[in-house]
């Protein structure tokens, strides 16, 4: 059961109030003070009863602001950045007012850098206080309160795919709601509500925050007018396709219908000055790795000679699919042995006994990637994007698996999103989970994207993680 603090929501918005009115009410005393103390601005000394008013005008201005630009609204769904700006903008409009009611003040009227000093202490205290509150949620805003339609095999996907603490750290979930058509074998160890009334009135009576569609049969089934009456409560009405996107970087291919792909952005790229300097960024990001890993890709090739010969191979070169479908040939470091695909093409595998002892450290640390920096000046492949896959697993793919032709609609990449979120995998079922996340990037790419999957990629390349 939730704890009183994500559940009483006027409480906790008092006692965050009642928090920031202390931090504001503090901050023009110790200005004041530490400026007598270092005697940096000179000053008539203020008597104590005014010190006392004008730390409270102080405190009550910037408390009117920030309620003014909805800093204590317990429905504020914003990200730190938001956060950040809002209570900016609330202590420039609060030292804005400050200097125009100053003069009233007569001869204890306070300096203009006095005021500009505290209000730069208050806008640091207060931010520094929001980011805590904000990242250990102490007074439960951040922690949205859902209740889901449904209790069937598409509901159950949060109960299996969400169950731990950490999966939840946006969310709580009030219950799951059955619905008629729902599969019998769907939410097993949470609550079921088997609800009676108003859905509206539920829905207000226990305060929640979000109604998550997710029944199973969808066809003359869900409750419009309800949900419609819930939206203009203020209560926010997301599908499960879309909650799933958000609290997971990943898109459930297995849960889509056309109509979902027909009403959100899609798959293709929309960016076209992104598109257009595509190649001119790749290029010369390919250009600064040579110049700083050409001494490791030498050692290297000294490394293969002498383990296996002056006459063996170094590099690899393999048939893989690219941007819209087109084949290219990849180029390796050779990680495998000479007659490793004897028996025709086979997906590799963790601990794959056809890897040389050489090639397990190229691929632990991908040393092995390096040589397809050739690839990306050739405009072959990108820094990030989804793995390309060789001709012959990709058809079986798409015809096994839903919307896996998508993929190839941006280039391929050195690495990606899916090698982030999800381990080394060889089967099928790997490739649906590895396409999940492929989606949620070719639908959400953008250069901060590609740069947190690349910084990303660095910690795993560092210490030796994932493939």
């Amino acid at each position: 059961m939730s704890s009183p603090k994500f559940r009483d929501l006027s409480l906790a918005s008092k006692s965050l109030i009642l928090t920031e009115f202390l931090l504001f009410l503090g901050t023009l005393p110790l200005v004041i003070y530490g400026n007598n103390f270092i005697s940096i601005i000179k000053f008539s000394a203020i008597p104590d009863n005014y010190l006392v008013v004008y730390s409270l005008v102080f405190a009550l201005l910037n408390q009117l602001t920030s309620l003014a630009l909805g800093l204590y609204n317990s429905k504020l769904r914003v990200n730190f950045r938001g956060v950040f700006r809002r209570v900016l903008m609330c202590v420039a409009v609060a030292f804005f007012i400050l200097t125009i009611i100053n003069p009233l003040y007569g001869q204890y009227a306070l300096p203009i850098e006095v005021m500009a000093i505290a209000s730069l202490v208050s806008f640091i205290v207060v931010t520094s206080f929001r980011y805590l509150t904000f990242k250990i949620d102490f007074f439960g805003f951040n922690k949205r309160i859902i209740l889901v339609l449904g209790a069937g095999e598409r509901a159950s996907i949060i109960e299996r795919r969400m169950r731990r603490d950490v999966d939840r750290q946006n969310f709580s979930v009030h219950g799951y709601i059955i619905m008629n058509g729902d599969a019998e074998d769907g939410i097993k160890q949470e609550t079921r509500i088997d609800l009676e009334g108003s859905l509206v009135n539920y829905s207000l009576e226990h305060n929640i925050d979000e109604i998550v569609v997710a029944s199973d049969e969808r066809r003359n089934n869900i409750p419009i007018d309800e949900l419609f009456a819930c939206k203009i409560r203020g209560i926010e009405i997301t599908e499960i396709l879309d909650f799933i996107e958000r609290e997971t970087g990943q898109i459930a291919v297995n849960l889509i219908y056309p109509s979902w792909v027909i009403y959100s952005n899609g798959f293709a790229s929309v960016n076209h000055l992104r598109n257009t300097l595509d190649w001119i960024f790749n290029a010369s990001m390919g250009f600064v790795l040579f110049t700083l890993t050409w001494p490791i890709m030498l050692i290297t090739i000294i490394l293969m000679k002498l383990d296996e010969g002056i006459k063996a191979p170094i590099f690899y070169m393999q048939e893989r699919v690219g941007l819209d479908g087109e084949p290219f040939n990849i180029v390796k470091f050779r990680s495998m042995r000479l007659d490793a695909e004897k028996f025709g093409a086979v997906m590799a595998s963790e601990n794959d006994p056809r890897i040389t002892k050489i090639g397990n450290y190229l691929r632990k640390y991908r040393i092995d990637e390096l040589p397809q920096i050739y690839n990306v000046m050739r405009g072959d492949m990108g820094f990030v994007g989804p793995r390309p896959e060789r001709p012959e697993f990709v058809q079986g793919l798409i015809k096994n698996i839903p919307y896996y032709n998508e993929r190839h609609n941006v280039k391929p990449g050195l690495t990606g999103w899916a090698q982030l979120k999800y381990p080394y995998g060889a089967t099928e079922a790997d490739s649906l989970e590895k396409l999940k996340y492929d989606l949620y990037y070719i639908k959400h790419r953008s250069f901060m994207l590609d740069l947190l999957i690349l910084v990303r990629t660095v910690e795993i390349v560092l210490f030796g993680k994932g493939r």
